[in-house]
């Protein structure tokens, strides 16, 4: 239980409201902020503005999926207002504060590690990639039939990177029928392909298989498919980017050539929202407990 302890909210969209209620749920005493545009009030939470004197307070920060970008901007579908978290607000947190975010910049893993809060990523966890892959495809699956005009079932598919996601989605599609090719670095994870079922081949030579793609899926957050490899595909593919920004494609490049690239990250959050914020909230609640109970707090 988090009886007393105070768990502020920083940010975030409809994720965020099912961590929200475990928290109230596990008796913590709940703050928001950027939450003023909220449809419906949630009962044992308090709307508070950003300011050192509430972060004071915390026993623990949440953040959204994507944490602050560079230069501490902090995003909320609930407000209009823009929040910065500053370098005075982190240092305002008490030593013994737990942080967590999906994922963190540079920028707040250096305010973190300066004034010594612990940081916890989560997108980072086995287990949350793992459970999160599960909406990822269903979004993913979702695009490809809005931007198609043929089935999946006997469709080219290529999906870049056997990663948590990827893994799912190249099981995913092979089981639907689809003809699977996956791009991977390292003979184990062509290994897994071949155990799998389907064709692997390197990613150096993508270009040379893209040539009758139907589909194309990346995971890898870099820059893969170029204007070289861009240079090979069908007018009429479609490329599903669901890496996070910004993404493994030449998007200019693409557009010039009439080719449709749609970068889809944090799928889970558009859709399948409230499974996306019971994933988290698990895994947050559980990591609070145990990290409040090493220091002897609960």
């Amino acid at each position: 239980m988090l009886e007393g302890k105070h768990v502020v909210f920083l940010g975030g969209d409809a994720r965020q409201l099912e961590v929200i209620k475990s928290c109230i749920q596990m008796d913590a005493r709940v703050s928001l902020i950027g939450y003023d545009n909220l449809q419906s009030p949630l009962s044992g939470a308090t709307l508070k503005e950003l300011s050192a004197d509430v972060l004071r307070q915390a026993d623990v920060l949440v953040l959204p999926i994507i944490g602050t970008d560079e230069y501490g901007m902090v995003n909320s579908v609930f407000t209009s207002k823009t929040l910065v978290l500053t370098e005075e607000h982190v240092a305002a947190l008490p030593k013994q504060c737990l942080m967590f975010a999906g994922m963190a910049t540079q920028y707040l893993k250096n305010l973190c590690q300066k004034y010594q809060i612990a940081l916890f990523e989560l997108m980072e966890r086995d287990d949350v990639a793992i459970y999160n892959s599960i909406p990822t495809v269903e979004g993913a699956l979702m695009m490809a039939i809005q931007n198609t005009d043929i089935t999946i079932h006997g469709s080219e598919c290529i999906v870049l990177g056997l990663g948590r996601c990827g893994m799912s989605l190249a099981r995913t599609l092979h089981a639907i029928g689809a003809r699977v090719k996956v791009g991977v670095r390292g003979s184990a994870y062509k290994a897994r392909v071949f155990e799998m079922g389907m064709e692997s081949f390197d990613i150096e030579d993508l270009a040379q298989y893209v040539r009758n793609a139907d589909l194309i899926f990346n995971t890898i957050p870099a820059l893969i498919i170029t204007s070289t490899v861009l240079a090979q595909v069908p007018h009429d593919v479609v490329i599903i980017d669901l890496a996070s920004k910004p993404g493994g494609v030449d998007y200019t490049f693409a557009e010039k050539r009439g080719i449709k690239a749609i970068l889809a990250p944090s799928l889970p959050g558009i859709v399948a929202p409230k499974t996306a914020g019971r994933i988290l909230a698990r895994t947050i609640t559980q990591l609070m407990t145990t990290e409040l109970q090493k220091e002897g707090a609960v």
